[in-house]
Parts: structure tokens; C-alpha cells; sequence
């Protein structure tokens, strides 16, 4: 699948883009300085008040460009494009990223999942009393969700944590594999040409490609929790998702050198 044009515009980094200095509004509300518009609260206000409740969360619009800047207008011309200026100084500071993890954990716990390791981004289920069932469900019919992923996606990258990305992706790619959990045409389609390239690291693009061409298109390859596991623990060890264990392990499972393909979705 040809790659989108927002997202080729997102890995290019957006080279038409510039930096407007007196922007700053999106650094001021992940500081805890500024409110959110048109919802009058603190980036805090929202992790304290909004974590679990569902139907804010499905139902309002205009916290999500706050939540997640990314370098694009989105639906809330309340909110401001994220400015490069800014992304260098919320990078650089630690409780900026301690925010953005927990906006992170709020959508997570949403969509009916739980950051385990903000090292490694390995994902699991929401644990009781959450309904992971009935969280998946919601993000099955309710497809606004999906570009809603791609601006999280986008944004992690920007704000330093892509990392996080990989471990999302490959959560979503072993429950569709394994489990035939959000196994749907629509996230098909969403995750394989929006959300699998947004990840501008070309290296882990191109696995996270591979894994996902190899499950699409051979019925019989299953990307276990295990395979899920291993490639994030691997990548910890040695800063990259590759590594000749996977590469044993997916020609058992009959695609020798998946590894090599070239171009992402």
C-alpha cells in the first residue's frame, strides 16, 4: 500500500514547516500553565479527572490536538500546531515526559490496554475491574478512534518516546494473530498504511512492515506473545528489534529472511 500523504510529510519532518517563536501554547499546557480549550482544564485536571471515564473520552473532541501536538492542524483551531521550538524543550524535560506517558496511559486505558514498561512499551490488557473486552469493542465500532491513533503515534514520536510505538503496534499484531482481537477490516486498513509508518526510525519501520506483511499474507504465521516479548526485550538489550533469533524464529514459521524487505506498507 502506497504510504500517506500526511504521514510522508510526518517521516520527512515536516520540511515545509516552520517555527513560530511566539507559539507556545502547547509547552505551556503539558508545563501545567496553560488550559486546554475548549474543555478549561490542566493537562493534570485531565489525568486526575478524565482517567477511566469512558464517555468523556469517546465523546469529546478538542482534548486530543492538546494531549498530542503534533506538527499539524488538527479539527480544534482552539489548539496550536506543535512548533519545533517546543519540541526541543518538552523533550528535555523530565516532567514534561512524565505527563505525556500518563496522557499516554489515559488513552491506553481507553482503548482497554496498560503501558507495563514505559522502557520497552510492551503492552498488556486492562486488568479487572476493566472490561479489556468491552474497551475493545468500543474501539472496533468506533472508527474516529483510528485517527486518533495516528496523532498519538505521531506525537510520541515528536515529543521523544517512539520507542512506545513499536510495542503498540506489535500489541495490536499479536491480539489480531493470536487472539482474532481487532481483527477487523477497518483496523486492518488504519493500522497497516497509517499507523505502522509512523515511526520514523527506517530500521524498525521496515521489521514492524515485514512482521505485519508476514501475518496479513500467510495464514498459517502466528505472531505469538512470546515473539512479542522477545522482540522488545531484544531491542532493550541491543538497541534494535532485529536480531538472529527472530529471524530463526519466523523461518520456522515459513518466511525465510522476511527481514530484508525493503519498503514499508
Amino acid at each position: 500500500m502506497s504510504i500517506p500523504r500526511d504521514v510522508h510529510e510526518f517521516l520527512d519532518g515536516y520540511p515545509s514547516q516552520g517555527d513560530d517563536p511566539t507559539s507556545s501554547a502547547n509547552l505551556a499546557f503539558y508545563s501545567n500553565k496553560r488550559r486546554c480549550q475548549p474543555d478549561n482544564l490542566l493537562i493534570d485536571e485531565i489525568h486526575e479527572r478524565w482517567f477511566g471515564d469512558f464517555q468523556k473520552l469517546e465523546y469529546k473532541h478538542g482534548f486530543i490536538q492538546w494531549l498530542f501536538p503534533i506538527q499539524e492542524y488538527g479539527m480544534n483551531y482552539e489548539s496550536q500546531p506543535l512548533q519545533r521550538h517546543e519540541i526541543q524543550t518538552m523533550r528535555s524535560d523530565p516532567a514534561i515526559t512524565s505527563r505525556v506517558l500518563q496522557s499516554y496511559s489515559l488513552m491506553l486505558d481507553f482503548y482497554g490496554m496498560r503501558l507495563e514498561s514505559s522502557e520497552t512499551g510492551r503492552l498488556e490488557r486492562s486488568l479487572p475491574p476493566r472490561n479489556y473486552e468491552g474497551r475493545y469493542k468500543n474501539l472496533v465500532r468506533s472508527s474516529h478512534n483510528y485517527l486518533r491513533i495516528s496523532r498519538i503515534l505521531k506525537s510520541l514520536s515528536e515529543l521523544g518516546l517512539e520507542h512506545l510505538n513499536a510495542g503498540f503496534l506489535l500489541h495490536i499484531l499479536n491480539e489480531q494473530s493470536e487472539s482474532d482481537e481487532l481483527n477487523t477490516r477497518g483496523i486492518h486498513s488504519s493500522m497497516d498504511r497509517w499507523w505502522a509508518n509512523c515511526v520514523r526510525n527506517e530500521e524498525e519501520r521496515e521489521w514492524i512492515g515485514g512482521v505485519i506483511r508476514q501475518v496479513r499474507q500467510n495464514g498459517g504465521f502466528v505472531f505469538t506473545r512470546e515473539m512479542y516479548e522477545e522482540a522488545l526485550e531484544r531491542r532493550r538489550r541491543t538497541g534494535s528489534l532485529r536480531g538472529e533469533a527472530a529471524r530463526v524464529d519466523l523461518a520456522a514459521q515459513g518466511d525465510e529472511g522476511f527481514e530484508e524487505h525493503g519498503e514499508a506498507q
